[in-house]
């Protein structure tokens, strides 16, 4: 199909916003202020949006669309609350964690944006959604710093 490598890549950054959007509802469950809490869950939501919208462009080329995260996610998730049930970690700790799978999730994005196989229609429908990923990139970065200079 002349699709097949569109939906593929496709589904490859389906698996891994999906796996940002558990993070995210991993995160707002483990957070210890509200604003985290708030803020990873609109996070959250934001990434199954985008899901959404990549999900629909995979059918649109003729495929079926990934619709589960990733094993290594989830173990990675796992490992994260052995970790903090061992280290008693806290919101600095999740604020950390959150910006290293952003910075996963924006260069998985910016790969497939470079990939020269990419037919127009699913190099749109990436670009779109790398906004928001960027968008949210930028955000979890600021978190971050803003939470290191109170801590310095």
């Amino acid at each position: 199909m002349a699709n097949d490598h569109d939906i593929e890549v496709l589904n490859s950054l389906i698996t891994t916003t999906i796996d940002s959007a558990n993070g995210f509802e991993h995160s707002a469950e483990h957070a210890d202020a509200g604003r985290f809490r708030e803020l990873f869950q609109g996070f959250a939501q934001e990434r199954r949006r985008v899901v959404s919208a990549l999900q629909d462009a995979v059918r649109a080329l003729g495929g079926t669309p990934n619709d589960d995260g990733s094993l290594k996610a989830d173990l990675h998730r796992r490992w994260i609350d052995l970790r903090d049930a061992i280290s008693g970690g806290g919101d600095k700790e999740i604020v950390e964690e959150v910006e290293r799978g952003e910075d996963y999730l924006k260069a998985k994005y910016e790969e497939a944006m470079r990939d020269p196989e990419l037919g127009q229609t699913a190099r749109e429908v990436i670009s779109m959604a790398y906004t928001s990923v960027r968008a949210g990139h930028d955000r979890a970065s600021q978190l971050k710093h803003s939470l290191e200079g109170a801590s310095a």
